[in-house]
């Protein structure tokens, strides 16, 4: 079965952020109203408001959550050559995780449950805390293999770049240590990739995003680590998480912060701190005081 030509992941990259963002409420309402319809079922004697309002709490705490596992699924990303270390990791993290959710569901339970008039009785949760733990530790792996799988996904059809290896037997056709190429795999296919044809470099967490013809390509790299590789009369640092190619860049905008905004060949701008300002400003035979 071949692959549907309709689908472009160029069209899905302009909707992508409002599909990242928006999926987890999504989830959460769907997963809540489940959740409370059987926990009604299972409750008969209680009254109905009284589950969703259990269901709810733990979902507005969980969805709050979210972006702080994200970022803790970038910053110990779980790969072959990282569990070990980064496992042991997501462990701790997931302790602070759940206590918390309990505690933040909780409280929000005695609010709803004072604004009615009642008091929720807690069981001094913190007496249970394992038993709630269990639940949580499940729901934060299962999480965390959802974002791993959905990045795979986004890469096997972005393509991810990759540094040229040494040849197992005599001499590299090209320098390793400055290349003029990057292996790019991309469904299943290779295919190199000129870094003169690279616009600008953009770190993004445990990786640096290559643009290059408005698509990026993720090099498992970091910033300083990858620009001290490049060739210095082309690539220049223009701020913490930006590596400019001069032959793209057409217009330096000064900000009245002293900061400036870059405009590359393509109509997009990035910015360019008033560290590295100066630095730039040199390169093209103008005086940095200017």
């Amino acid at each position: 079965m071949g692959i549907n030509r309709g689908f472009s992941f160029e069209s899905f990259q302009r909707w992508r952020r409002s599909f990242e963002i928006g999926f987890w409420p999504v989830l959460f309402v769907v997963n809540t109203v489940f959740n409370a319809i059987i926990s009604v079922m299972d409750h008969p004697n209680f009254p109905a408001w009284q589950p969703w309002v259990w269901e709810s709490s733990s979902a507005i705490v969980m969805l709050a959550l979210v972006p702080a596992l994200i970022a803790a699924s970038r910053r110990w990303p779980i790969r072959f050559e990282t569990w070990q270390n980064n496992l042991p990791r997501h462990l701790a993290f997931s302790v602070a995780f759940s206590v918390i959710h309990v505690g933040g569901m909780v409280a929000l339970r005695k609010l709803a449950y004072a604004v009615v008039g009642q008091h929720y009785d807690d069981g001094l949760w913190w007496s249970h805390f394992g038993y709630e733990y269990l639940k949580d530790v499940r729901t934060y792996f299962w999480m965390l293999a959802g974002i791993g799988l959905y990045r795979l996904w986004v890469m096997r059809f972005q393509g991810e770049a990759r540094l040229l290896a040494e040849p197992d037997v005599g001499p590299p056709l090209e320098s390793v240590e400055q290349p003029e190429r990057f292996l790019v795999r991309k469904l299943g296919k290779e295919f190199l990739l000129a870094a003169r044809e690279i616009e600008w470099l953009q770190a993004s967490g445990n990786y640096v995003n290559l643009h290059v013809r408005g698509r990026d390509y993720p090099l498992r790299a970091t910033m300083a680590g990858i620009e001290a590789r490049l060739d210095t009369q082309r690539f220049v640092r223009v701020h913490r998480s930006y590596v400019a190619n001069l032959d793209f860049l057409v217009e330096i905008e000064p900000l009245d912060t002293g900061d400036a905004r870059l405009l590359m060949r393509d109509g997009v701008k990035i910015p360019c701190s008033r560290r590295y300002r100066a630095a730039l400003r040199e390169r093209f035979g103008q005086p940095a005081a200017v």
